[in-house]
């Protein structure tokens, strides 16, 4: 019985570690808040007036929630949860340009990129870069808006 008690104390604490050693070889987990006056839109785009992306770690992924207003004044609300394999997962909420479904890899420790598809289709592939100083998260995204338009758009978050 003692032996089987220290089987699983181990096992509680390994699984907590490495849960913390994934949020330490993250820089991306934490909370971000847009800065509107650094990001940049395509030509007749309007930007978020504010947005918050949450960033939490997630077994051997990541799960991502974003809040906040549009431009036109319309509330953003979405989320996912993804590993970092390339494969689909859903995206709760409507994604950016009605995305349903985002696939991510990992470059390095700073850098991922992603495909964000609707219906099966590619709508948005995404550059997302955090500072080597771990401060700003950069998001690179280019693809098409729901009127068929092609987009690029730059957004700046900065780390609270």
């Amino acid at each position: 019985m003692r032996t089987f008690l220290v089987l699983v104390s181990v096992l509680a604490l390994s699984l907590v570690t490495s849960g913390l050693l994934l949020a330490q070889s993250n820089p991306a987990i934490g909370t971000w808040k847009l800065n509107p006056a650094k990001s940049k839109y395509s030509s007749g785009e309007t930007g978020s007036k504010s947005r918050t992306r949450t960033v939490e770690a997630q077994g051997d992924g990541f799960k991502i929630t974003v809040e906040g207003v549009a431009g036109d004044g319309s509330h953003i609300a979405y989320s996912y949860t993804t590993k970092y394999d390339g494969k689909d997962s859903p995206i709760s909420g409507t994604g950016p340009d009605g995305a349903d479904t985002i696939a991510a890899k990992r470059v390095d420790a700073n850098t991922t990129t992603a495909i964000e598809e609707k219906a099966g289709k590619v709508v948005v592939t995404t550059r997302t870069v955090v500072s080597k100083d771990g401060k700003v998260t950069t998001v690179t995204s280019k693809g098409t808006n729901k009127q068929g338009q092609p987009t690029t758009t730059t957004t700046v978050y900065e780390k609270q």
